[in-house]
């Protein structure tokens, strides 16, 4: 697989406000005319990031040995006593549990966990058909509500992508979390990235973004943008790819997904990467089974305070982020027991949330910032390079009967709706101060007529 020096730049958004200079409708003074886009359908997106999964192998049970053969004052438990494997019952269960209430995100599948197996091929352990079993549960339960990400090749040992074989060296500078992707060109580590999506491609697995191993290219992450993108590309062809490397988790800190790298934007191949932020530590249970976790860090049991409390006042997505081994804490339901309750309180305090996968999330953004946007008396355009649904806009005025002109040119009514929290695609709100309209946004032109 070969990749050849591109160039790109990195951009800003483009789009999301728009202003216009004339008497607003049925007022008696001019004043501008803002359109502001806002989140998906008005609502704050909520969505949930595990690490370290994937299939049958638990891998803090098989990689800390070999992260305790690089660091070995760092990692001095006992991971014997871990449950080597987590088990497809717990994940139907969690996946089913999922399902039944909305709940979306990111789930990694490690293509060759902590150098065990491949989940293309055969993991020693388990049969071939408890293999494909995994693989078809992930399949059917867990995929269609969260995005598959390779979490690298191993987690563990850099892989010699050549021959497929670890390298032999128990070294900082040949694992995977470590110092081994800090200086990599941006062809190197698309390289890198599409061989491990590759192997989740040949067991029928379908990726739009993948996510970084501990420290993995953090000192390198323009590299890391630009080698995702053609890394995806590459293997699945998507327009917009994203990643998942950074948290923060101190009050105040934006955690907005960041649109990178946009090019193309007025041809008909579009494309662009996005880098989505955690806005939570793990506080489920923890990846190496030694401290469980605690739900009032996420959200306290007055409502009041907590991390996602703080990210979801302020209008971001509020992406937390767990580790499989942690939700199955010692092969118990800790984690899992401490999501549950999560959602429970969120959905007591707020009722204007809706849960995302982070595919979902990076569409919106991109296309949020990278529309252009022009509002005159009667119309407002939007020229999109991605096709978003729940694309919703605010105008700081009141209007009268918006509709949607289709792509034959026919008009379509878009409907009332009395509660701003009830906005749904090609329907519309106002108060006595704005209104807001909310349209399945496609790739090209967009004309409502007001």
């Amino acid at each position: 697989m070969k990749y050849n020096r591109r160039l790109f730049v990195k951009t800003t958004g483009i789009g999301g406000l728009a202003l216009a200079t004339y008497p607003i409708f049925g007022n008696l003074v001019d004043k501008p005319l803002k359109v502001e886009v806002l989140n998906p359908y008005n609502r704050v997106p909520v969505s949930l990031i595990i690490d370290d999964s994937t299939c049958l192998v638990n891998m803090a049970y098989y990689g800390i040995p070999q992260f305790a053969e690089v660091f070995p004052e760092n990692y001095k438990q006992d991971w014997r006593k871990l449950p080597r494997e987590i088990p497809d019952s717990f994940v139907r269960e969690f996946g089913e549990w999922c399902h039944e209430e909305g709940v979306k995100g990111k789930y990694s599948i490690v293509p060759y966990p902590a150098c065990t197996g491949w989940i293309n091929r055969f993991i020693p352990g388990w049969t071939k058909h408890e293999l494909e079993e995994s693989l078809n549960l992930v399949r059917k339960v867990i995929a269609p509500n969260w995005d598959i990400h390779p979490e690298m090749v191993s987690h563990t040992r850099v892989i010699d992508i050549s021959t497929g074989k670890p390298f032999p060296f128990a070294t900082p500078q040949y694992m995977e979390n470590w110092e081994w992707s800090q200086a990599k060109s941006a062809d190197e580590l698309a390289a890198y990235q599409a061989y491990a999506l590759t192997i989740l491609k040949e067991a029928g697995l379908e990726c739009e973004g993948i996510t970084t191993p501990g420290g993995y290219a953090g000192r390198n992450q323009n590299n890391l943008a630009l080698g995702t993108m053609d890394a995806i590309r590459d293997v699945f062809g998507s327009e917009i790819s994203h990643y998942f490397r950074d948290l923060f988790t101190e009050k105040g800190k934006s955690v907005a997904p960041q649109v990178l790298h946009p090019s193309g934007l007025e041809g008909p191949d579009p494309k662009c990467v996005v880098s989505i932020l955690g806005c939570t530590d793990d506080w489920f249970g923890g990846w190496d089974g030694l401290k469980p976790g605690n739900v009032n860090n996420f959200i306290t049991e007055d409502l009041m305070s907590g991390r996602i409390v703080d990210v979801i006042d302020s209008g971001e997505p509020a992406i937390m982020v767990c580790h499989w081994p942690g939700i199955y804490y010692n092969g118990e339901h800790v984690g899992f027991n401490i999501l549950k309750e999560v959602k429970k309180r969120l959905h007591q305090k707020y009722n204007n949330l809706i849960w995302m996968k982070l595919s979902e999330i990076a569409r919106y953004w991109a296309a949020k910032d990278l529309s252009t946007i022009n509002a005159t008396e009667k119309t407002i355009t939007i020229q999109a390079p991605f096709a978003s649904p729940g694309f919703t806009v605010k105008l700081n005025t009141i209007i009268r009967n918006p509709e949607l002109k289709t792509e034959q040119n026919d008009l379509i009514p878009l409907i009332r709706v009395t509660d701003s929290k009830a906005l749904k695609n090609n329907t519309w709100f106002y108060d006595k101060t704005a209104s807001l309209l909310c349209i399945d946004l496609r790739k090209g032109l967009n004309e409502i007529i007001l």
